[in-house]
């Protein structure tokens, strides 16, 4: 028994072992290029988040990892068969029902580790700023919590099952990544992705929601083939180190009326 997965632990511990902080793992389920598992963001959700609240509870922090959400929002990939779509607003009232359960059980301070690019939950974080006595955080571990490392670390992380994702998988998951049984590499394409023809669009200054079966070939966004075992080891230790630190904050954090300045 994990002491701090929610799915692991029974009643007769948790009775006597309240805890201070939550932590919801999001994820999705779609298409990633040909080599990795239509579960790869909750694979990489649990992955992380389950090392991020081990090392933040051997420092002493109360903290939960609460059941991963697998599916996410996917009305952008659902040209390609079996990505499983949920709508924002339909994600929002889940997310908002497990916000009032942790409040029923006195946890009042969650983190949502989102590992999948299409869920936006920052208007959701507003919507119930005020009307929940739980405050909570967002992280979105592929974004700006370890942008720095990723540049150290990858060639290039790409923006769906590139070489960063790949990367992880290999390290955590790599029974699942599809590879020629001869030579051993990635049954992948290059990740090459179409420009739309506005150049506003392409450098970033307008957005759209892309449909991704024009702007891709295979699902893929980023090359994959540079991505190793070691490099996804590298990134995890990262994401560790900084996820858990923010968790031993939080936990020890006292809900004032001032909190969280």
């Amino acid at each position: 028994m994990r002491e701090w997965i929610l799915s692991e632990v029974n009643y007769g511990y948790v009775k006597e072992n309240p805890y201070e902080v939550a932590v919801l793992p999001i994820g999705a389920t779609e298409p990633h290029n040909l080599h990795l598992p239509y579960g790869t963001d909750t694979y990489e959700a649990d992955a992380i988040g389950s090392r991020v609240c081990e090392a933040a509870f051997k420092q002493g922090a109360r903290v939960v990892m609460l059941p991963p959400i697998p599916y996410g929002t996917e009305t952008n990939q659902m040209e390609f068969p079996l990505a499983m779509n949920v709508n924002p607003s339909t994600m929002a009232m889940l997310i908002t029902d497990l916000v009032d359960s942790l409040d029923q059980h006195d946890i009042h301070k969650l983190l949502i580790l989102n590992s999948h690019g299409g869920n936006d939950f920052k208007p959701l974080l507003r919507e119930l700023q005020g009307q929940t006595a739980v405050h909570l955080f967002l992280c979105n571990w592929y974004a700006a919590t370890s942008a720095d490392r990723q540049a150290e670390i990858f060639d290039s992380p790409g923006d769906h099952a590139g070489e960063m994702e790949t990367a992880l998988a290999l390290a955590y998951f790599p029974e699942l990544v599809a590879k020629d049984p001869e030579t051993g590499e990635l049954i992948a394409d290059d990740g090459a992705v179409r420009p739309t023809r506005f150049e506003a669009v392409n450098e970033g200054w307008v957005s759209i929601t892309r449909p991704w079966h024009l702007l891709t070939t295979n699902t893929g966004s980023g090359n994959p083939h540079p991505a190793t075992a070691e490099k996804g080891e590298q990134l995890m230790a990262t994401l560790v180190e900084r996820i858990s630190g923010f968790l031993v904050e939080l936990a020890a954090s006292p809900l004032d009326e001032q909190f969280p300045f």
